[in-house]
């Protein structure tokens, strides 16, 4: 299936076994309810790690039927959110999701050296899932909020879960656009060099599974009007399923700028862990929770 919005997402989702999602400390309304959306759409069994009258409470207030979730008492965040760590080490769930726990304590728990998810040597980064309306398909964007200045092993990391993600929303071969501030290349900046060095090696099969250009302007990575303008021959300029970043200010501001400037729906998760494990913000939406929890269920193995 080849999935063009995030709707299509929970469809695809919904066709294969549901798989089991853990919530370190589970006591806000937003991720509750986005919970209790994705057992209701039947994409996911709910573990709730956190203060289990407070969990209890926000059902009552929210109209949720509390038995369907299986809740696990941690009312302090920092042992729940390493509570719900061991659960996935001991496979007793297959993917987590950040509650009210604030992000450094979450990462905390899933970066522990002895006790945590990330193996050893591996890359940890963050995929968003956006679907901007003149757009004509989903983007994939990374990283916009976990590598502030990544080295080229860490970009060719990345680029390879844009790739990852990509093809599990059902494109065969994705178009990956290296994104810098100009698509000539330009000694002096850093972020043309290490595109045109991550271009030439997807060109010899140093990277599989997709095409890869750049440097590339986001203009031109995205808008074919300014392809034709500039005449540049590119097979992914224009038509990109993915962005890589240089960095992170770049990223994020592009990040923020879509979905607070376009209102462009995502799904985000963190991904080169033993699991995906689902990071939003506390003020996030249940929507855009139910949607991030349907994208790591659909990338969790």
């Amino acid at each position: 299936m080849n999935i063009k919005k995030l709707d299509d997402l929970i469809v695809a989702v919904k066709s294969k076994p549901r798989k089991r999602l853990v919530v370190a400390y589970a006591n806000d309304s937003h991720t509750i309810e986005a919970v209790s959306n994705a057992i209701d759409l039947g994409i996911v069994e709910g573990i709730l790690v956190g203060d289990e009258p407070t969990i209890k409470n926000v059902c009552k207030e929210e109209g949720i039927d509390v038995s369907k979730f299986k809740i696990i008492q941690e009312s302090e965040e920092q042992k729940a959110a390493n509570l719900a760590v061991k659960l996935i080490n001991d496979g007793e769930a297959d993917f987590i999701m950040k509650g009210l726990v604030s992000t450094d304590k979450y990462m905390r728990a899933i970066l522990n050296k002895e006790t945590g998810l990330l193996p050893p040597k591996a890359v940890l980064s963050h995929v968003v899932v956006l679907e901007v309306a003149n757009y004509h398909k989903l983007l994939v964007v990374s990283d916009v909020a976990v590598i502030p200045a990544p080295d080229i092993n860490q970009k060719v990391a990345i680029t390879n879960y844009v790739i990852s993600t990509a093809k599990t929303l059902g494109t065969e071969r994705p178009k990956i656009a290296m994104i810098a501030a100009t698509e000539q290349m330009t000694a002096s900046m850093p972020a043309c060099v290490d595109a045109a060095i991550i271009s030439k090696m997807a060109d010899r099969g140093q990277i599989k599974g997709a095409d890869i250009d750049g440097p590339l302007a986001l203009d031109v990575a995205i808008d074919e009007e300014s392809v034709k303008i500039k005449k540049i021959q590119s097979n992914v300029a224009g038509d990109a399923d993915g962005l890589v970043f240089p960095n992170i200010e770049s990223a994020n501001a592009f990040y923020k700028a879509v979905t607070k400037l376009a209102n462009a729906k995502l799904g985000a998760m963190l991904v080169g862990a033993k699991c995906p494990a689902v990071l939003t913000s506390r003020g996030d939406s249940a929507e855009t929770k139910t949607f991030s929890i349907a994208l790591a269920a659909l990338n969790s193995k």
